[in-house]
């Protein structure tokens, strides 16, 4: 008995020495004068949170994807980083013709070691602001805003079909790699179509309307807007021809120059696949037509329509001729968001 009692008294001494230090640490003595229970919940959810990532892993096939992933994630942050200085040569033709503008000089034939601006003149004012800056920091801001963006379009897609968000990052990597070397604005404009299929009808069109004023190929992407965002992206398109044609001796130059810069094989404008998934992944039969099992049924579906037309222009050519055109006049206001007007 006379050994129990100190070694109890022990005991209970050092379990209160560990509450105190609990206290102070964590904030409250918690479960078992050790831990709180806020923490032991949070920790709870952390341990679920790791097993659920643990049995996905146990697919071999996402194993090898995230494997792949990480490595084409590596080539492109090892070859960003040994580029340097060297870095960023697209980017700071934008930047340069932004001070030139400003300044009364010419962006389209720069001084310096700068290549020319080859884009609209009335663009000119987005770049001013950015081009305020230092170089050094325009470069950080201009680099890092699209990296972030870049993730939370990854991140939006691979939470909702993980393989094939896996498989497209690494088919895309080298020309992704390419865009944040150089600074190209092909890479914000792809991820501007992106953002654009998320945003109001007006603010959608808008978008369309800049990456396609800046780039001719976004111009393929305005079927993939919302029915109302492709009748303003044409609302927005009418503006930017009026603005092109009020800018005009500056748009003949810009093009001069456009077509006379000697330019390498554009590998980077591939980019813009990127800006086809959210599109792509609600409509997960907008593609079936490449593949040749469907070819058959298609070519079926597409017999009977002519078919039906055929038989209906034999029997009233007349009446055929005002149903198309009233089918078809139906079809864009739909298409265009206009059913109901």
């Amino acid at each position: 008995m006379s050994d129990r009692a100190p070694r109890n008294q022990t005991d209970d001494s050092s379990r209160r020495g560990l509450a105190r230090i609990s206290e102070r640490v964590f904030g409250s003595p918690g479960r078992d004068g050790l831990i709180g229970g806020p923490t032991l919940r949070r920790a709870g959810v952390f341990r679920r949170a790791v097993r659920l990532e643990i049995a996905r892993l146990r697919d071999p096939r996402r194993i090898v994807l995230v494997f792949l992933v990480g490595f084409a994630a590596g080539l492109i942050l090892a070859g960003l980083i040994a580029r340097g200085e060297a870095a960023g040569a697209d980017a700071r033709a934008y930047w340069a013709a932004g001070r030139l503008w400003v300044g009364g000089g010419d962006p389209y034939h720069p001084t310096g070691p700068f290549m020319p601006y080859v884009y609209t003149p009335w663009m000119l004012p987005i770049f001013v602001p950015w081009s305020f800056l230092p170089w050094d920091v325009a470069w950080f801001f201009w680099r890092g805003t699209t990296v972030v963006a870049l993730l939370w379009t990854a991140h939006w897609a691979y939470k909702r079909r993980p393989m094939t968000t896996a498989v497209l990052f690494i088919l895309l990597a080298f020309p992704i790699a390419a865009n944040l070397d150089t600074g190209n604005i092909n890479l914000p404009l792809a991820l501007l179509l992106f953002g654009a299929q998320f945003a109001g009808p007006r603010l959608a069109g808008l978008l369309w309307m800049i990456a396609t004023t800046l780039k001719w190929l976004p111009a393929v992407f305005w079927p993939i807007l919302s029915p109302r965002g492709r009748l303003w992206g044409i609302v927005w398109f009418v503006l930017a021809v009026l603005l092109t044609a009020l800018t005009l001796p500056a748009t003949l130059v810009q093009l001069n120059v456009l077509f006379g810069f000697p330019r390498p094989a554009r590998i980077d404008y591939f980019v813009f696949a990127w800006a086809l998934v959210p599109w792509a992944y609600a409509h997960p039969d907008a593609f079936r037509w490449l593949m040749p099992s469907q070819w058959p049924a298609i070519a079926r579906t597409t017999g009977a329509a002519m078919a039906v037309w055929r038989l209906h222009w034999r029997r009233s050519p007349e009446r055929t001729a005002s149903t198309l055109r009233r089918v078809t006049a139906s079809r864009v206001r739909s298409f265009l968001g206009l059913r109901g007007t």
